[in-house]
């Protein structure tokens, strides 16, 4: 696979890309080492954490990058740092080093020419990126233009107790007749929690006439197209867990109420979750996984560089080893993440290749025929106002 940006289109970028020079990968390699990268990302979950943690100590002993983990409960929290930085004239030696982003806070950051690049194209390991047939150009419908670098692909899966569920439902509908016959065994993280909000979208897609429009920036159309997501939550609201007066805060904490007993089915955006949850004791050995008739959300998890991070180089060394097939094959181990990959198969050594075809998905984890195709996520302009009308309507913090 060629990288996608030529020398001149690298010097027309302008003032828009400052040294370092990803092409110059060996500058890189000289100047990374030493560096301290600080990843901002979120660190609600022990096994991402833990994945974190390796990826620090294989750039330690191979590149001497150094990699501080900075703990996000959201990825706005960071994307504000930077922000902040730029209106305090701070365009060097930033706080933030690299963020674990995509949809809404991408756009954002890339609108208001907050990001180091384009930089993901010219790394070495982008050879093995999958970049069509994982759609790793666009994010949420934006155009990447290499401004962040995939580290991991998500899909929509709901995970289920198939010892007290015994046919889990298959679109919305379903669910709303199945909570009502099983009130209190439902809920969803609590907005703007990103799990949250994906729920809402997948529900609304789920229910939407027509999702062609989603693909568009919100317009007037909006109070249109969102009704049948509300009818819908005013109907079901009063049976999910402890009806609707209460929601989890976070994805870990939704399986927690699976462990607990006190729910039976709970949204993930990662295929190998449950897998890795049972493996980790986190989950019942009876818990395993299921996708709606219609299709599920599917998106690619990225890594950018602020453009005033202290470390550049040190951060696109990191983004590099996270595209390498050593990482990429941890990273879907299902005792470890169960991610999918964003690697290219046909483009790996044939030992790298192996090794994947041989890897165990796990009892929990769907197949790929099973999980089917992903759909796309909206434009992100849709989230915020979903986020803020659910809020409005739903909110117990109100």
């Amino acid at each position: 696979m060629k990288k996608l940006i030529c020398a001149s289109a690298f010097l027309a970028a302008g003032a828009a890309f400052a040294e370092p020079n990803p092409q110059n990968w060996d500058e890189v390699l000289k100047e990374a080492n030493g560096q301290t990268v600080y990843w901002n990302a979120w660190g609600g979950s022990t096994q991402t954490n833990d994945f974190i943690s390796w990826v620090g100590e294989r750039v330690s002993q191979e590149h001497g990058v150094t990699l501080e983990h900075v703990k996000l409960t959201d990825t706005a929290d960071a994307v504000g740092r930077v922000v902040a930085e730029k209106a305090a004239g701070k365009d060097e030696g930033g706080a933030v080093d690299m963020i674990w982003i995509n949809g809404a806070n991408f756009a954002s950051m890339k609108e208001a020419g907050l990001l180091f690049g384009p930089f993901a194209s010219s790394l070495p390991n982008w050879e093995f990126a999958d970049a069509d047939g994982k759609s790793l150009t666009t994010d949420f419908t934006v155009p990447t233009e290499s401004y962040e670098s995939p580290w991991a692909m998500a899909q929509v899966v709901f995970i289920y107790d198939s010892e007290t569920v015994e046919n889990p439902p298959k679109s919305a509908q379903d669910m709303l007749e199945w909570a009502k016959r099983n009130p209190g065994r439902f809920t969803f993280p609590q907005p703007p929690d990103f799990l949250g909000a994906t729920f809402l979208k997948q529900m609304l897609i789920d229910l939407a006439e027509d999702t062609s429009v989603l693909q568009e920036p919100v317009g007037d159309n909006y109070a249109e197209v969102t009704a049948p997501l509300w009818s819908w939550l005013d109907e079901i609201t009063p049976h999910f867990w402890r009806s609707g007066r209460a929601y989890p805060q976070s994805g870990p904490r939704q399986l927690q109420l699976i462990n607990d007993g006190e729910v039976d089915i709970a949204i993930s955006f990662s295929p190998g979750e449950a897998t890795a949850a049972i493996a980790n004791d986190q989950l019942p050995e009876s818990a395993r996984t299921f996708v709606l008739d219609k299709g599920t959300l599917g998106n690619a998890s990225y890594v950018a560089i602020p453009y005033n991070a202290s470390a550049k180089e040190g951060a696109m060394v990191v983004a590099n080893f996270l595209l390498s097939p050593e990482a990429q094959l941890r990273a879907q181990t299902p005792d470890i993440l169960g991610y999918g990959t964003v690697l290219n198969m046909e483009a790996l050594p044939s030992a790298d290749r192996a090794s994947f075809e041989q890897l165990e998905l796990g009892i929990a984890t769907l197949s790929p025929a099973e999980l089917g195709s992903s759909l796309a996520e909206p434009h992100p302009s849709w989230v915020a106002r979903i986020e803020a009308d659910w809020a409005e309507r739903f909110s117990v913090a109100k």
